[in-house]
C-alpha cells in the first residue's frame, strides 16, 4: 500500500516537475527570441540590404515579437487546462459523470474521449480567434470571412466525427479486447490508418476545404514536367489550390503516397515568383524525396509510436498513473479511455525535452534539399525564391540563436542562403 501510494506520489511529482520545467524553458527561450528580434530591428541585416527593405524588415520582426506573445498566453493557458483535467479533478469528474449517465463500456469511453476534446476545442476558441482576426489581420495576412471561418469548422468537426470516431472505437475495442499485447494490435491499428489517410487525404478530405485545380499555364507546367523526369519523379497531377482565400502566406508542397501523390501550388505563390523559382522551390521538395527523408520521418514516426503504445500499454495497467495524475480508476477495468488521454496529455510535457533533437535532424535534411535544388536548377532562382517566402510570410531574418537551434524545423534564413553562395 505504501509502495503504491509512493508511486503515485512520484507520477504527481513527475507531472509538476515537467510542467514547470517546460514552462520556464519557453518563457525562457520566448523572452531570449523577442529581446534579440527587437534589438535588431533598426537595421536589415547586411547580407539582405540590397533585397529586403526596411519595411519588411521591420514587419517581420513586429509579428514575430507579437506571435510569441501571444504564444506566451497560450502557454500559460495550456498549463491552466491541463492542470485542471488533471491534478484539480477535471476528467475524473467528467468521467464519473458519464459513467453515472451511460454506464460502463466502450460507447461510454467513446463519448469520454469525444466529450474531452470538444471541451478542449471550445476552450481553445478565444486564441484561435484572436490569431485568426486580429494578429493575422493587423499584419496582412489573413483572408478568412467570419463565414468561411465557420464553415471551415463545422466541416472539420464533420470530417472528425466521420473518420476519427470508427477509429476511436475500433482502437479502445483493441484495448480492450486483446489482452496485455493489445498496445501491439493498437499500434498496427494506428500505423494502418496514417497510410491509409495519405491515400484518401487528396483526392476525398482536402477538396472539402480548397479548390484544387489542374495547373493551366503550360510554359510552367512544361518545366516543371521536365524537371520531375530529370529527377525521375512522377506524380498523378500538377494541382493549383486557393490558399489566398484564407491567407496571404504562400507555400507548396507534395501530398499523398505512392500512385495518388500530386504536387499542389498555393495561387499565392504562383502570383509571386517566376517560373525559374517554382521550379527551384519544387526542386527543394524533390530533394526530400531523393534523399528519403519522407519515409526516414514515416520510419521515425512508425518507431515512436511504437514505443509510445508500449509505454501506455504498461502504464495503462498501473493504477498509480491514474491516481498520481487526479483520475480514480475503475478496478473492474474500462480505464482504456483514461489511460489514453492521460498519456496523449503528459507525454508532450517529456517529449518537448527532446525536440531540439528532432528539429537538428530536420535542418539537415532542409540543407540537403536546398543542396539538391541548387544541382538540379539555378542557385541564384532559389535564393531569390526564398528571400521572396521569407519577406512574404515575414519571417525574421534576425532569430536568436538558441531560440532556433532549440525550435526552428527550416534553419535561419542567413545559414541557409550562405550555404548556397557559390
Amino acid at each position: 500500500m505504501f509502495a503504491a501510494a509512493d508511486a503515485s506520489l512520484l507520477v504527481t511529482l513527475v507531472l509538476a516537475v515537467a510542467l514547470v520545467a517546460g514552462l520556464l524553458v519557453r518563457t525562457w527561450l520566448a523572452s531570449r527570441q523577442i529581446r534579440h528580434v527587437a534589438a535588431h530591428r533598426a537595421q536589415v541585416p547586411a547580407d539582405f540590404a540590397s533585397t529586403i527593405s526596411l519595411a519588411a524588415h521591420q514587419k517581420a520582426a513586429d509579428y514575430t515579437v507579437s506571435k510569441l506573445r501571444v504564444g506566451l498566453l497560450e502557454m500559460a493557458i495550456d498549463a491552466a487546462i491541463l492542470l485542471g483535467w488533471t491534478l484539480l479533478g477535471g476528467l475524473n469528474w467528467l468521467n464519473q459523470m458519464l459513467l453515472n449517465a451511460m454506464g460502463s463500456g466502450l460507447w461510454q469511453q467513446v463519448a469520454l474521449v469525444a466529450a474531452f476534446v470538444a471541451i478542449g476545442g471550445v476552450l481553445g476558441l478565444p486564441v484561435s480567434l484572436y490569431q485568426t482576426f486580429v494578429l493575422e489581420e493587423r499584419f496582412g495576412f489573413n483572408r478568412v470571412t467570419p463565414k468561411l471561418w465557420l464553415t471551415d469548422m463545422v466541416k472539420g468537426v464533420a470530417v472528425g466525427a466521420v473518420i476519427g470516431l470508427p477509429l476511436l472505437a475500433a482502437l479502445l475495442w483493441v484495448m480492450g479486447a486483446m489482452g496485455s499485447s493489445w498496445w501491439l494490435w493498437a499500434w498496427g491499428l494506428w500505423m494502418g490508418f496514417n497510410l491509409l489517410l495519405l491515400l484518401i487525404y487528396p483526392t476525398f478530405i482536402a477538396p472539402l476545404f480548397n479548390q484544387f485545380k489542374p495547373l493551366d499555364d503550360e510554359n510552367l507546367k512544361a518545366r516543371v514536367t521536365a524537371l520531375m523526369a530529370r529527377c525521375g519523379f512522377s506524380a498523378k497531377g500538377l494541382f493549383v489550390m486557393d490558399g489566398s482565400k484564407r491567407s496571404a502566406h504562400a507555400n507548396a508542397y507534395f501530398t499523398g503516397f505512392g500512385a495518388a501523390k500530386r504536387v499542389v501550388f498555393f495561387d499565392t505563390l504562383l502570383n509571386k515568383l517566376s517560373p525559374g523559382e517554382v521550379d527551384a522551390v519544387l526542386a527543394h521538395e524533390l530533394g526530400h524525396f531523393k534523399h528519403k527523408h519522407i519515409i526516414q520521418r514515416m520510419v521515425q514516426l512508425f518507431g515512436m509510436s511504437l514505443l509510445g503504445f508500449a509505454l501506455l500499454g504498461w502504464l495503462g495497467s498501473q493504477v498509480f498513473f491514474y491516481t498520481g495524475l487526479g483520475v480514480l480508476p475503475s478496478l473492474q477495468g474500462g480505464n482504456d479511455a483514461l489511460a489514453l488521454l492521460l498519456f496523449m496529455m503528459v507525454m508532450p510535457l517529456l517529449s518537448f525535452f527532446i525536440s531540439p533533437l528532432m528539429a537538428r535532424l530536420s535542418r539537415q535534411h532542409e540543407f540537403q534539399a536546398d543542396a539538391y535544388a541548387v544541382a538540379q536548377t539555378s542557385g541564384t532562382d532559389l535564393r531569390s525564391a526564398l528571400l521572396k517566402l521569407f519577406e512574404d510570410n515575414a519571417a525574421t531574418l534576425t532569430p536568436d540563436p538558441l531560440y532556433a537551434a532549440f525550435y526552428y524545423s527550416h534553419p535561419p534564413a542567413t545559414e541557409r542562403l550562405q550555404r548556397m553562395t557559390p
